[in-house]
């Protein structure tokens, strides 16, 4: 079970670091499309942490 939940959040920070990267290189290219998709594929990812909490706080009650 510790494995499952390294591998989980291993997996999260290393999608974070992707779009942390995907950022960077797209303020320094000055590109407007690539910031814009970076910002949301950070969104999304904000988005799904904050569903995967309440899915887990539910299921404990």
């Amino acid at each position: 079970m510790i494995y499952r939940t390294f591998i989980n959040n291993f997996i999260i920070f290393d999608f974070l670091v992707l779009v942390g990267y995907s950022l960077a290189k797209s303020i320094q290219y000055k590109s407007f499309i690539g910031i814009l998709l970076a910002l949301t594929s950070l969104g999304a990812c904000i988005y799904f942490l904050y569903l995967l909490v309440t899915a887990r706080q539910k299921t404990e009650i």
